[in-house]
């Protein structure tokens, strides 16, 4: 009853903001703009918020202690980051993709196609990822067996194309407040009920979860999900760095920033998109060490190696009941907030994806009239497509290869979008072809590095966990791949041709009707 109230609920919302869909602006940008400060920061909080924070997050803090914690701050850190230095700069009327962005910032069109071809990578597995995720709760949810993972898979996907392509924007904006407030309550209450069994004490919760760890004081230190080697050391600094930087520069994230409307909202909106993270983020935290302290490390480990289970089944553990979780109240409550993460996530990421087809690879866009309602068709068709895609590639995935997915699209984030964004705003003069190399030369390292990496084979959560074809030590190359990406920005900088254009704020951006940055903004 709980899960079917929220999709029910979900699905009023997305046809209640279904009939201002009538141009790109109102599909594309409804959100940010009509919700003001408050609503847009939470909406960019829960597009943040996805089944990695939850699942993963939990589970590193599980079995790896400091290096899980180390993981939730970053997370919380980079959306910081992110909305403090790019909040502002970001926004423009008429620019709804990261595509629409450069092309508008650096006054040439031929940009588009590669920021496509960008941002494709880095949503499609996430997009994976999410789908899959969300068909193994609704199956845990309502105790179906393995052979049905298929058909809830289908459903989840189902009504997230039901989400994106009937709310826009807007719906799935409203879709993603309603999932703040669904995850707060459900990891305040799981957090308040760890920490009153040792007696509202932090301090006594971690030493129990360090006990219990069999790790004894490594627990409490810096280095044990990757070792303590200097190939262990270096993998740690990269994932971090990586972790910070990548997650700041997710397509279906900056997306949200494009439509706010004046600095002053876009400061405003800081404080609403960070702190539910944060509380979201200290809950997760609470969650796993309850998870180790618990269980043990040994069963979450054997539950998944990379404790995917820790958060759900830390809810198992502190509510016990006849029948199986499954009856247990607290657990449908944390259950529905992990489905609810996943299904939003899902839907923001489809939402982002199609446009990305429909702008960067739909040839010139459209601004009004005949051509607008067009646009929005072929966004609504492709959103159909990638939905029914995804949902096919996931059905025959499963869990392969998770761990793998999450790291490629962060990793391709963080060396190819934020060097393309960090040069386009804040190098004066930089050029397209400089923004075309560094995507086309750092996605093919991003590619070949990880395909030699431990993330792949010779691992227990590697692809082909039986083969062994490493010859990349690290498991996520974001220690190489991102000063690469920034490398092959400045080498195409210099080998732009005399008649590229360079400009640090192109004259189209009155044709499509921006406004001049204010406050801090205009300084850029």
């Amino acid at each position: 009853m709980v899960f079917l109230a929220f999709v029910a609920l979900s699905l009023l919302l997305c046809g209640l903001a279904a009939a201002d869909l009538d141009d790109p602006e109102h599909f594309y940008a409804g959100g940010g703009a009509a919700f003001g400060p408050a609503g847009g920061g939470l909406a960019i909080a829960g597009d943040y918020i996805s089944a990695a924070t939850l699942l993963s997050t939990t589970g590193a803090v599980a079995l790896d202690g400091a290096d899980g914690i180390l993981f939730a701050c970053a997370t919380v850190f980079s959306l910081f980051l992110m909305m403090r230095f790019l909040g502002e700069p970001l926004r423009r009327k008429g620019v709804f993709t990261l595509g629409d962005f450069l092309a508008d910032r650096l006054g040439d069109p031929s940009v588009r196609r590669a920021l496509g071809v960008a941002s494709l990578v880095v949503l499609t597995p996430l997009l994976l990822v999410q789908l899959s995720t969300a068909g193994r709760i609704m199956a845990a949810m309502f105790g179906l067996p393995d052979g049905a993972l298929t058909g809830c898979t289908v459903a989840g996907g189902a009504l997230m194309v039901c989400y994106a392509a009937f709310g826009g924007m807007r719906g799935v904006g409203y879709v993603q407040i309603l999932k703040v407030g669904v995850v707060l309550t459900a990891l305040l209450l799981l957090a308040g009920v760890v920490l009153a069994r040792y007696g509202w004490s932090p301090p006594a919760l971690f030493g129990a979860a360090r006990e219990h760890s069999g790790a004894g004081a490594d627990y409490a230190l810096p280095g044990l999900h990757f070792g303590h080697s200097l190939a262990g050391r270096l993998d740690l600094i990269g994932f971090e760095a990586t972790l910070l930087i990548g997650v700041a520069c997710l397509p279906h994230i900056t997306m949200r920033l494009h439509p706010v409307g004046d600095a002053r909202t876009a400061r405003r909106a800081v404080g609403w998109a960070v702190g539910p993270v944060a509380l979201v983020c200290a809950g997760v935290v609470v969650a796993g060490l309850g998870a180790c302290a618990l269980l043990g490390r040994g069963p979450v480990r054997a539950a998944d190696p990379g404790g995917a289970t820790a958060l759900l089944m830390v809810t198992g553990a502190l509510d016990p009941v006849a029948g199986g979780s499954r009856h247990s109240m607290l657990f449908a409550i944390v259950a529905c907030a992990v489905f609810a993460t996943t299904l939003a996530a899902v839907a923001g990421i489809t939402l982002a994806a199609a446009s990305s087809l429909a702008r960067d690879f739909g040839g010139r866009p459209a601004h009004g009239g005949r051509s607008a309602a067009g646009e929005i068709r072929r966004a609504r068709l492709g959103i159909v497509l990638v939905g029914a895609v995804a949902v096919v590639v996931s059905a025959a995935l499963g869990d392969h290869g998770r761990m793998t997915l999450i790291a490629l699209s962060f990793t391709v984030a963080a060396s190819v979008l934020a060097p393309v964004l960090l040069y386009a705003l804040f190098l004066p003069g930089h050029s397209a072809t400089g923004v075309r190399w560094t995507v086309y030369g750092t996605l093919p390292l991003v590619v070949l590095l990880l395909a030699g990496s431990p993330a792949v084979s010779g691992t227990p959560f590697a692809v082909f966990p039986a083969y062994d074809v490493r010859w990349f030590p690290l498991q996520t190359p974001g220690l190489i791949t991102i000063p690469a990406g920034f490398l092959f920005g400045l080498v195409g900088r210099t080998h732009a041709g005399s008649g590229a254009p360079r400009t640090s704020w192109p004259r189209s951006s009155t044709a499509l009707g921006a406004r001049p940055l204010d406050g801090a903004g205009a300084d850029l």
